[in-house]
């Protein structure tokens, strides 16, 4: 199945999750943690791909390294649990979303990676 959201820009999408945690007192670089364990990028990948306005396809696709953990994440978002997201694409985008909220909710960054 083919969502918008496939084809939406990263970038689009990033100053959202900036002013997500950052109304909440968190910081970018917590921000940017999460996008890191999730995705493997570091600063300069994160920094080309927010540049390139490369797609949420292909910024997920070309991830340098996904997180082995990742489907360890649980919980709701968008009314939806995220372990039930069959499609491996919306899983990712809806994992880093969840990530997202749960920091920017005050969880401490220890606990909302899963061990």
């Amino acid at each position: 199945m083919h969502h918008k959201i496939f084809d939406m820009a990263f970038s689009s999408i990033y100053p959202h999750y900036v002013t997500k945690v950052t109304k909440k007192g968190r910081s970018v670089e917590e921000l940017h943690q999460l996008i890191y364990w999730h995705t493997g990028y570091d600063e300069h990948a994160l920094q080309e791909a927010l540049s390139d306005h490369r797609s949420n396809r292909d910024f997920f696709e070309k991830a340098p390294k996904l997180n082995a953990l990742a489907h360890l994440v649980k919980g709701n978002i968008c009314g939806v649990r995220v372990e039930t997201i069959e499609d491996p694409l919306m899983r990712n985008i809806r994992i880093l979303d969840k990530l997202v909220d749960d920091c920017a909710k005050g969880k401490p960054l220890e606990k909302i990676f899963p061990q």
